[in-house]
């Protein structure tokens, strides 16, 4: 390995987090020049424009986004290390990003980060809560958690975390103006639906066939909303009939805000899974927060069991 191998790194990954040269060099202890020819010299090293340069800000390029978020894996990485040598135990360092679905990852998985935050101090999170199903290897996510089946993929790995049962539920001013479906046939012929936005493919929710086997079977949506908190409030507005999972419906039910229905065509589960990108040495940061899914799975009070 070069001995240069790393010479401009520190300047360059300061020049993006601060927006300047200027303010990169106060931190290092460098002037503005000294830090700009580091960059300089690092990017005819690699080949490739890192940095487009204005009198008033630094913004990356393409390439210096990309390099910026392997530069920071690397530096967390080292973190991590000098934390063992100096500890003799793998307490977790730097920034772990995760993905979460939007109104589950709210209700049920964000306070046990903010209890990881406070359990480890050197422990950075970025987590972003949205139905958008990711490329966690293309967008860099280290962990997410994945509601539905999963596809055959072998760059990542799973753990079964639990499942969610779905039921159909309307609110009685709905059925007091429109009527209650008769069968599943009337109610995706004749009733306004309430469903996940899709802007790919037809709305289709998880019933039962004639054989007795869940299948999605596609339904006319009247309304399509982005965010299942949103579908509760719509079905409770008594906008349509909505399927929804019990963690989420289940107080509107027993108050009488809702009420299910059809319970002979629904009731179909869909796994949760905890997943990450494959590899042979799960970072400390990353299994950290693997660990506590698990943990939050197996207790009897959290969403991840119907």
């Amino acid at each position: 390995m070069s001995k240069d191998r790393f010479d401009g790194l520190s300047e360059f990954v300061l020049s993006a987090q601060e927006g300047s040269f200027t303010a990169a060099g106060a931190r290092l202890g460098l002037t503005s020049s000294a830090v700009g020819k580091a960059v300089t010299r690092l990017e005819g090293r690699i080949g490739a424009k890192l940095v487009h340069r204005t009198t008033r800000r630094l913004t990356l390029t393409n390439e210096g986004e990309a390099y910026l978020a392997s530069c920071l894996r690397v530096l967390e990485d080292l973190d991590e290390a000098e934390s063992f040598l100096a500890t003799g135990h793998q307490e977790p360092v730097g920034r772990v990003r995760i993905e979460l679905p939007a109104t589950f990852g709210r209700r049920h998985v964000l306070p046990s980060l903010l209890e990881l935050s406070r359990r480890y101090p050197r422990l950075d999170i970025s987590a972003n809560f949205s139905e958008r199903l990711v490329d966690l290897i293309a967008e860099g996510v280290d962990v997410a958690v994945r509601i539905g089946q999963l596809k055959d993929d072998a760059d990542i790995a799973a753990r079964r975390l639990g499942e969610q049962r779905l039921v159909i539920c309307a609110s009685p001013q709905y059925f007091k103006e429109h009527g209650r479906p008769k069968d599943k046939a009337d109610l995706i012929l004749n009733h306004d639906c309430i469903a996940g936005l899709q802007r790919s493919r037809r709305s289709a929710w998880l019933l039962r066939n004639d054989a007795g086997e869940f299948e999605l079977t596609p339904v006319r949506a009247r309304h399509e909303w982005g965010d299942g908190e949103a579908m509760l409030y719509a079905a409770v507005a008594g906008c349509g009939v909505a399927q929804l999972p019990t963690w989420l419906v289940g107080a509107h039910l027993r108050n009488g805000d809702l009420i299910e229905i059809l319970q002979e065509w629904s009731g179909g589960e869909m796994p949760v899974h905890v997943i990450w990108p494959r590899t042979k040495y799960v970072q400390p940061r990353v299994r950290v927060v693997i660990d506590e899914f698990i943990r939050l799975a197996n207790d009897v009070s959290s969403g991840f069991k119907p």
